[in-house]
């Protein structure tokens, strides 16, 4: 990958789970990586383990600092991944309008100025591409997680969108798709026991697909199970989808514990 996406790569959201498992994807095939997550520990934790030259940034992307400082990264970044993103499990109502704005900051406005920023820097230079990282949720909306996967609907769009207007620039834009990844944030939720769901994609698959598929074309749905279910849900009537997928959320969260307000 080094010639095309090199010699840095930009890893927002790369504190644990997936953006991790990018972090060591793009070592492994020879990239040098900036690493970014609120929290300074864990990155430089990852930095650590990884066989290339790292930079740790800690800053929060869904704010205008957080934005200025990743887009001020002086390295020459080839290749842009954002994976951070907030899904809180819970009514529509019963979030906070503030937890709203956040989701909106970190979801989709982070992710769109940060192509913007970058997308630039790759056609001036010839060349680059930009990961989104999507979810399978953004096939249909879902309760429980409605507003999570609108903003992730929103990203599959811009990627498909950003697809085209770039590759004339030899710039490639992948939207990737997974379903459920067995991230430490999948696991604090305390889903539902394993035989009422799938089973969750390890973040390393999920990873190395999105990384063979860049460049090939503008979405990814990880995993044949994955895969599957998009392809059978396409013709099905809307209220079917909606109704289906609403369920199967429910019976993976209506088994964790209550928190406290």
């Amino acid at each position: 990958m080094r010639p095309g996406y090199g010699p840095w790569a930009l890893v927002v959201g790369a504190s644990d789970g997936l953006g991790a498992a990018f972090a060591h994807q793009l070592a492994d095939r020879g990239l040098n990586l900036v690493l970014v997550a609120r929290r300074p520990s864990p990155l430089e934790a990852l930095a650590a383990a990884l066989p290339t030259r790292t930079r740790v940034l800690a800053a929060d992307a869904g704010t205008p600092a957080g934005l200025a400082a990743i887009a001020a990264a002086e390295e020459e970044i080839g290749l842009l991944v954002c994976n951070a993103a907030l899904a809180p499990i819970a009514s529509f109502l019963d979030l906070e309008p503030g937890q709203h704005d956040e989701i909106l900051d970190l979801n989709c406005r982070a992710a769109a100025q940060l192509s913007h920023t970058y997308g630039r820097r790759f056609v001036a230079r010839g060349g680059g591409g930009i990961v989104l990282v999507s979810s399978l949720a953004s096939q249909q909306g879902s309760a429980l997680v409605a507003h999570y996967a609108a903003t992730k609907a929103y990203l599959r769009v811009l990627a498909e969108g950003l697809w085209a207007e770039l590759r004339p620039h030899g710039v490639d834009v992948l939207a990737c798709c997974p379903g459920l990844v067995r991230t430490p944030t999948y696991e604090r939720e305390s889903p539902a026991p394993p035989w009422l769901v799938p089973p969750p994609m390890e973040p390393v698959d999920v990873a190395r697909a999105a990384l063979q598929a860049l460049g090939r074309g503008p979405v990814v749905v990880p995993g044949w199970r994955n895969r599957l279910v998009a392809a059978l849900s396409r013709p099905m009537p809307r209220r079917l989808v909606v109704g289906f997928a609403s369920r199967q959320t429910g019976a993976i969260y209506r088994h964790r514990p209550r928190r406290p307000a």
